[in-house]
């Protein structure tokens, strides 16, 4: 998909409709001289609802949305018929969609099962007939309950992609070229920095009609954390990854310095990261020949489990899906 339009981050008005207000009305039949009050209530007002689809993989479609509105409820009638409720506004939106308050950053909606609803704006309340409030001292009473307002708030919807395993390099290291090889995806691989700048997905397929889904994010660069590159607009995506797939190419100069400017660029976006199962592949690797090879061993870090792979010539591949496979369902 393009990459003007994969879009994570939309900012939208949510109206929610007003409900309406309860009737005052008194029966009048040819032979009942006191009827007494009969008014019905009013309709609540529509609600914002967001549902999960499992078929989106964008926030595109509300990207022009400014403005959602429900709508009002229904006065309410005499002979106690009550209002219609107001129609409600259901907004679709991909699985691992969160929804804050703009203002204040809090969380209202968290999606993350296909056909998940849940209200984020709820509609006013109806409100209720003079029926309700006869009592045996006032048996005709002359009001009724005006309908609960609408709620009118400016929220921003954020996409954070449901993935098993997400990718971290910096760019050129092959993260691009690996998921097409291990999965079906077709992301754009080219030899210079930064040819991916959108997330992609890809399905791996494992043994046995298995399968995980691996996120490769834009490469990340030293710095990315006061904005250099594309910054760590994209790091969200890979914070509900069960693994952290780090790629370093055999042709770097340090591996082990690499390794650890990328760690500390995932603390500073977010410390939680660290938490995060890792493994560490050293991507290209057909280029060391076996003196390369034992000598490249010894500059990789000790904290982290690391498998020799090279996507182009197809080596190491099976052992790196096993030992992800091992560590996800671990």
């Amino acid at each position: 998909m393009a990459g003007m339009n994969f879009i994570d981050h939309v900012r939208l008005c949510s109206r929610s409709g007003s409900g309406g207000n309860g009737s005052v009305h008194f029966r009048r039949e040819k032979h009942v001289p006191k009827g007494g009050p009969d008014g019905g209530d009013g309709g609540r007002g529509g609600h914002i609802i967001v549902r999960g689809n499992s078929q989106l993989w964008t926030l595109l479609h509300l990207r022009y949305r400014k403005h959602v509105i429900a709508g009002n409820g229904g006065h309410g009638e005499g002979g106690k018929r009550f209002g219609a409720d107001g129609e409600d506004v259901i907004l679709e939106v991909p699985l691992g969609t969160i929804v804050k308050d703009a203002e204040t950053g809090e969380v209202k909606v968290e999606i993350t099962e296909d056909g998940e609803e849940q209200i984020l704006t709820p509609g006013g309340r109806g409100g209720w007939g003079n029926d309700h409030f006869k009592t045996a001292t006032n048996q005709t009473p002359r009001y009724a309950q005006e309908g609960g307002e609408g709620l009118e708030e400016w929220v921003v919807f954020e996409l954070k992609l449901l993935a098993d395993v997400g990718l971290v390099g910096f760019p050129n290291a092959g993260k691009s070229t690996l998921l097409s090889v291990i999965s079906a995806a077709k992301p754009e691989i080219a030899d210079y920095p930064f040819t991916t700048i959108v997330p992609n997905l890809g399905v791996v397929k494992y043994r046995d009609f298995k399968s995980f889904v691996v996120a490769d994010i834009p490469g990340i660069i030293e710095g990315a954390a006061e904005g250099k590159g594309l910054g760590t607009r994209f790091l969200r995506h890979i914070e509900r990854n069960s693994v952290l797939l780090f790629l370093v190419p055999a042709d770097t100069e340090d591996p082990k310095r690499e390794y650890n400017i990328l760690l500390d660029e995932l603390r500073r976006y977010n410390p939680e990261l660290l938490d995060k199962r890792r493994l560490l592949a050293i991507s290209k690797s057909d280029m060391l020949d076996e003196q390369m090879l034992e000598e490249f061993k010894e500059e990789l870090p000790d904290d982290v489990e690391a498998i020799f792979i090279s996507s182009v010539a197809q080596q190491g591949l099976q052992e790196l899906k096993d030992r992800l496979w091992q560590i996800i369902n671990a």
